[in-house]
């Protein structure tokens, strides 16, 4: 009999844990390469301007992470002792580690959501702009798009609409944060350029469901990329013959962008199976995209023990605060691998339900 130490590992703990398939790392050997710090790179350079024209920017800035293109935008839009506003459970406001204070003064006040579900109203609410000299002002709100946290929630365009509307009426920017915006493109259908409109910057992730072994990619104006490569340089990310990485940007959005359709088909398999045990614990219908959280509230067991009892079984997950599990898919995924991880979680939910 086969035993789970004997299966290959199933890693669901995120999108960012694939490997280079061999068209990728043929593309990365035959790249054309200069050096980018003076400008030299033509594969990066060519990355650049096909990311911005793909969203419509005038420029592209490539960096090694969706944090640091998150943060050298926001610094663009927001000076110091002024405010940006985002969802409280935002990758800017929970996961870089308060950037945003540490590296460029700003301070960050949030609003509340469900599933990270973007309601203009609720950010307009908290907005405090032109707030005169004894009050900080808000001059820049961040959207999520997907929203990790929320469980891969896509934004609704009628609601970017209207918070891009109510925003540039009272003099405040906006800022994309789209590390899964191509998972939102692919699940909603809507255009590129149609939602790079109503943002001033915007960074994107090559790295998770695209496949690219690194790197992110910040849009904007020519006047802010200008500004942000000088931070790019001062914070240490300058990067010498880059090209070898950005070839691996450019087979991702080549060959990889219609492959995310499976990773949704793959997230639904995991929901439906988790959900048929523990239906309080999952609700299928809310997994749009590839992300599947799994809520423990209501069960006899925390995420780290729910982690480790699935990592026993062959399963990796991650535990994103002590009552709950995230699930992600991603490329390296197969069918047999998603149905054998379903069938142990939906496993360890029945036996939570039960102890």
């Amino acid at each position: 009999m086969t035993t789970a130490s004997q299966l290959p590992v199933v890693d669901l703990r995120s999108d960012t844990v694939t490997r280079p398939s061999k068209g990728m790392l043929a593309a990365i050997s035959a790249a054309k390469v200069g050096d980018d710090v003076y400008g030299d790179d033509p594969t990066v350079n060519s990355l650049e301007e096909r990311a911005a024209e793909m969203f419509g920017k005038a420029a592209g800035l490539f960096a090694a992470t969706g944090s640091l293109t998150n943060q050298l935008a926001i610094k663009m839009l927001v000076k110091p002792g002024e405010e940006l506003i985002c969802d409280e459970n935002s990758h800017i406001a929970r996961a870089e580690l308060g950037a945003a204070a540490v590296f460029s003064g700003i301070t960050t006040r949030t609003w509340a959501s469900q599933n990270g579900i973007l309601k203009a109203d609720d950010a307009m609410r908290i907005a405090r702009p032109n707030s005169g000299v004894h009050l900080v002002s808000t001059t820049a709100i961040a959207i999520e798009n997907t929203h990790n946290f929320g469980g891969g929630t896509v934004q609704s365009m009628a609601e970017i609409v209207a918070l891009r509307k109510a925003s540039l009426s009272s003099g405040m920017t906006m800022h994309l944060d789209g590390a899964r915006i191509w998972n939102a493109h692919i699940a909603d259908g809507f255009e590129l350029k149609e939602i790079g409109k109503y943002f001033d910057t915007i960074s994107v992730c090559l790295s998770k469901g695209l496949g690219a072994p690194i790197g992110s990619v910040m849009l904007g104006s020519k006047e802010h990329v200008a500004s942000a490569r000088v931070w790019r340089k001062r914070y240490g990310g300058g990067m010498r013959q880059v090209g070898i990485i950005a070839a691996a940007g450019h087979y991702a959005l080549d060959n990889n962008l219609p492959l995310l359709k499976e990773d949704h088909r793959r997230a639904q398999i995991l929901a439906q199976a988790c959900a048929k045990v523990a239906p309080n614990a999952v609700d299928a219908s809310k997994v749009v995209t590839n992300i599947v959280g799994i809520e423990l509230g209501s069960l006899k067991i925390d995420s780290t023990t729910f982690v480790q009892a699935a990592k026993d079984a062959g399963v990796w997950v991650g535990a994103i605060g002590p009552k709950y599990v995230r699930l992600v898919t991603h490329l390296d995924l197969t069918d047999e691998l998603v149905e054998r991880a379903a069938v142990v979680l939906a496993d360890l939910l029945q036996k939570a339900l039960v102890a």
